[in-house]
Order: structure tokens, then C-alpha cells, then sequence
């Protein structure tokens, strides 16, 4: 039965007001908290908490209407740099107005390089094996190696008949072919990366095959100064301080005599000052000895030690230590325990700053590298891929603001994961973790300098969230989390903003 109202009305239209009135309460109430979760989350994000001034907003909207349409056409083409292989995406990304904006920014300072892997290629291809005294031969599986020697040296048993380059290109009808050919021995590229690099093991042999080719053509001396000066151009991507992470190898002169390893300090030193004499802008750079997790604990506790005298003899020069090489075939920092306490026992600070975390592997030896990182202090963590898996070594580190040395274009070469969109950094940038954003070894990888990791962090693991603020986070964790003094810290902030400042008026007055 119709229920009646008081003036000959249904009740039930007279109780439709109220529901609407509460549907749109509702609705309101709805949309309230969903704007205060953006806010929350956009708070969070790294570089959230920035406050941008009025033409760094301007700046931030014009670089936004350019992300934005750059993702909007990548959604329609589906092709999105970030999610191909950095080989087959990087024409694309020398064509975006991002990257091009990217460049011009001073991204601060390099943390995570190798010294043999920032100098593009082929400085080496048209210098170093063109020089006089230059020899190869073929080793197991093709593999060259190079030395420097007047006369020519004895054959090693690994070794073929050496050959002086000099008189075997003289029998060359094409130049152009055979250098192009000694290029492809010292980079990973390739136009079908998924078919010649099908797993982990494939591309990490021929990753490691490069270092061993190139080390006889830079290690040589008059080769080897150069070539620091050269790869110190890493300053023209906009980057003014180096963090080299180097094995200190021995330098070798024509006749046979090697040099020390203080000798490669003192001459990495020498070399930086000249470079920064003709380069103001450069503030200098500091060297992370290094060596290889493959060696038995004796050797590392010998590399320790000499680590211990380098910092003590060369403390301007000098960072700190790690352990370099594949973590998913190497020997684990726990493994290297008593060798990395001799600091510590003795009372002597030698920093550290290891590769932890490097690997997609969950539980094992390899990835729990990162609670060793973390017990052992370690000053930054590099990688750190496997982080997100150690929630108790996030939130510990995230503590104790240790950052995490993030390559993306690394990471997906060396088959870690195939789309940057889905890296891990993902989540620690979108909780603001602290992190700085580096390239590892460029030069191998067909690339240079910094800026194009920085398009594929801001892009790709940023997502649509990134903007002006998380450059300028990054930029700046790049100088905080550095090795430099605390007054070194403050120039090289002060001499960043005025940077900062000028790429910001020239980004704010770019046509809409």
C-alpha cells in the first residue's frame, strides 16, 4: 500500500531531497579524501617536500606539457622508451624534447662509474690503437687483448702470434670495416640484444670480456693519462664531480716497467687538476678503490690494507673501498667478514660502499649482501635492486640515510629487468628513499654521461609522478650523499644552485 504524505503526496518523493542531499555528502566526502591521499602520495614522492619558487613552477609546467605529451604518444604508438631495450630505444630518446632538456640540467655529481667504462669507445677504436707498438693477438673464443711493446714481447701460452696493428692494417683494403669490428669487441651493442643476450650468464661473460680486452690498451701509461682526461668530458653531460670506482691496476710503460698503485693516484690527481684548470666548472673528482669478489679472503684482506694506506697517504683523493664483479657468482660480503672488520679493529675509518642487492635471486647468500651492507655501515649501497625484498634493511637504511646508487639502464642490460617501469626504484622513489641516479659503465653500454639515466628514472621508474621536484632532489642528493668534505659540500651546492637557477629561467621561458 502507497504510503500517503500530509499534503496528498507519496511519502517516498518527499524522501528524495534527503537522498540526494546524502548521495552528494557522499560523493563530496569521497572526492575529499581521495584529493588528500594525491596530496599525501605526491608528499611522499622523492622531492616532494621541496617547495618550488614562482618561476620553478612556471619551469615545472612547461617541462610537464612536454612529459605528458610524450607519454601520450607513447601510448599511442606503444612505444614508451622505459619499457624497450636501451639499444633499440635509444634514437627515440635522442629525440624527445625531455631528454634534450635533461641534458642541459647540471645533474650535480656521478657516484656510481667505473673508470674503464665512461669514455666512449671510440676514443680507444681511433687513438690508443693507432698509436706506435701497439699489438694484439686472438685468445680462447676469439677474445683479443693488446699490449704495448718495442720490440715486439714473447708470446704468452693463452695467446696467439702477437701481431703489430701498425703493419696489419697497411694490409687492410678496409679500414672502416676492421675498426668497426674492434668496436664491437669493446661495447654489448647490438641490434638484436634479446636474441644474442638470452640470458644473464651470456651477457655478464661478454660484459666481463670487455674489461679484460680494453685494460691492455689503457693500462699502458702515455695511453692511460689521456685517457683520464678524456673520460673526464663525462663534465660536458653537465656533471662537475666524479665519484671513479677503479681496480687501480698496474700501469705499464713500453719497456716493460710497471708503476705503483700510488703512482695511478698521484697521476688520476695530477690529471684532474690540469683538466680543472681548463675547466673551472669541474670541481674535481675522488677514486673508490676496488676489487674483485672473486678472490679468497687472504687477497681482499691485502686489498683492505692497502685501501687503509691509500686513504691515509692520498685522504683529498681517496673515497673509500668496495667489491666489484657479478654478485650472483661471487663470494659474499659475509664470506669477506674478517678481512672488512681490520678498519674497525684497528680503529681506522675507511668508508665503504658496496655493491649489495645486485640481482633478482630472493633469500639466498647473494641477495642478503645487503643486511652485510648495511651492519658493515656501508656509506651508499650500490644497486641495491634487490632492496624492496629486506623490508627490515629498507626501513634500517632509510634510518640511517644510506642511499641507494640506482643505474637503470645497467640494470635492464644486464638483464635484471626488461622494463624500467617495473624496476624497484619505482616504489623508493615514490616513498622518497634516499637515492642518487648514476650510470655504471656508459661507454659499454652505447651511451654517455648521465643523462640518459636520468630520462629513464624520470620517465620510466618516475612515472607520471616525477617532475621539476624530483631533479632537483636528485641533483642535490648527489652533492649530500657524495664523499666530499662538508666544505667541499657547501661550494659545490652553492656553485649547483647558481646552475640550477639559469636552467630553471631558461626552461620557464621556453614558448608554451
Amino acid at each position: 500500500m502507497l504510503v500517503v504524505g500530509a499534503y496528498g503526496q507519496p511519502a517516498l518523493f518527499s524522501l528524495l531531497p534527503v537522498v540526494v542531499i546524502s548521495f552528494l555528502c557522499s560523493a563530496i566526502s569521497l572526492d575529499k579524501e581521495r584529493k588528500q591521499l594525491v596530496v599525501r602520495e605526491n608528499m611522499m614522492q622523492l622531492g616532494g617536500q621541496l617547495v618550488l619558487n614562482k618561476e620553478e613552477k612556471l619551469a615545472n609546467k612547461r617541462l610537464m606539457i612536454l612529459k605528458r605529451a610524450e607519454m601520450k604518444q607513447a601510448v599511442k604508438t606503444q612505444k614508451f622508451p622505459p619499457s624497450m631495450h636501451f639499444f633499440q630505444a635509444k634514437d627515440l630518446i635522442e629525440k624527445s624534447e625531455v631528454f634534450n632538456i635533461l641534458k642541459k640540467m647540471l645533474k650535480g655529481a656521478a657516484l656510481h662509474i667505473h673508470d674503464f667504462g665512461i669514455l666512449h669507445m671510440d676514443w680507444l677504436v681511433k687513438n690508443a690503437t693507432y698509436r706506435p707498438h701497439c699489438h694484439f693477438c686472438l685468445i680462447q673464443k676469439g677474445t683479443l687483448m693488446f699490449k704495448f711493446a718495442h720490440p715486439t714481447p714473447p708470446t704468452p701460452a693463452e695467446c696467439s702470434e702477437w701481431v703489430l696493428l701498425q703493419d696489419y692494417r697497411k694490409k687492410l683494403q678496409n679500414l672502416t670495416e676492421f675498426d668497426n669490428s674492434l668496436l664491437k669487441n669493446f661495447t654489448l651493442m647490438t641490434e638484436n640484444p634479446e636474441v644474442t643476450y638470452t640470458n644473464q650468464d651470456i651477457v655478464w661473460s661478454k660484459f666481463q670480456t670487455i674489461f679484460s680486452t680494453i685494460s691492455g690498451l689503457i693500462l699502458y701509461a702515455p695511453v692511460f693519462r689521456d685517457y683520464i682526461f678524456e673520460a673526464l668530458k663525462f663534465y660536458q653531460d653537465n656533471v662537475f664531480y666524479l665519484e671513479l670506482r677503479s681496480m687501480l691496476s698496474p700501469v705499464y710503460e713500453l719497456n716493460g716497467i710497471t708503476h705503483t698503485q700510488e703512482w695511478s693516484v698521484r697521476t688520476y690527481r695530477e690529471v684532474a687538476c690540469m683538466f680543472t684548470k681548463k675547466h673551472p666548472g669541474f670541481i674535481g673528482l675522488k677514486i673508490i678503490y676496488l676489487d674483485n669478489r672473486l678472490k679468497n679472503v687472504s687477497l681482499i684482506m691485502k686489498s683492505i690494507r692497502t685501501a687503509m694506506k691509500l686513504q691515509t697517504k692520498f685522504p683529498g683523493t681517496m673515497a673509500g673501498f668496495d667489491l666489484v664483479g657479478r654478485e650472483d657468482t661471487g663470494y659474499s660480503l659475509t664470506y669477506y667478514r674478517e678481512a672488512l672488520m681490520i678498519p674497525a679493529s684497528q680503529g681506522f675509518k675507511l668508508p665503504y660502499f658496496f655493491h649489495a642487492g645486485e640481482t633478482d635471486w630472493q633469500s639466498t647468500s647473494i641477495d642478503r649482501n645487503l643486511l652485510d651492507a648495511l651492519i658493515l655501515n656501508s656509506t651508499r649501497i650500490g644497486h641495491g635492486f634487490a632492496l624492496t625484498k629486506h623490508p627490515a634493511v629498507w626501513t634500517d637504511s632509510w634510518k640511517k640515510d644510506i642511499p641507494i646508487e640506482i643505474c637503470p639502464i645497467s640494470n635492464q642490460i644486464l638483464k635484471l629487468v626488461s622494463d624500467l617501469r617495473t624496476h624497484p626504484a619505482s616504489v623508493l622513489m615514490a616513498t622518497g628513499h634516499p637515492m642518487v641516479i648514476s650510470s655504471d659503465d656508459p661507454a659499454v653500454f652505447g651511451a654517455k654521461g648521465l643523462s640518459y639515466d636520468f630520462y629513464e628514472a624520470f620517465m620510466g621508474i618516475g612515472g607520471m609522478t616525477a617532475n621539476l621536484r624530483t631533479l632537483k632532489q636528485l641533483a642535490m642528493n648527489s652533492i649530500k650523499y657524495s664523499a666530499l668534505l662538508d666544505t667541499e659540500k657547501k661550494a659545490a651546492m652553492e656553485t649547483w644552485e647558481k646552475s640550477w637557477n639559469n636552467f630553471v629561467a631558461g626552461l620557464a621561458r621556453r614558448p608554451k
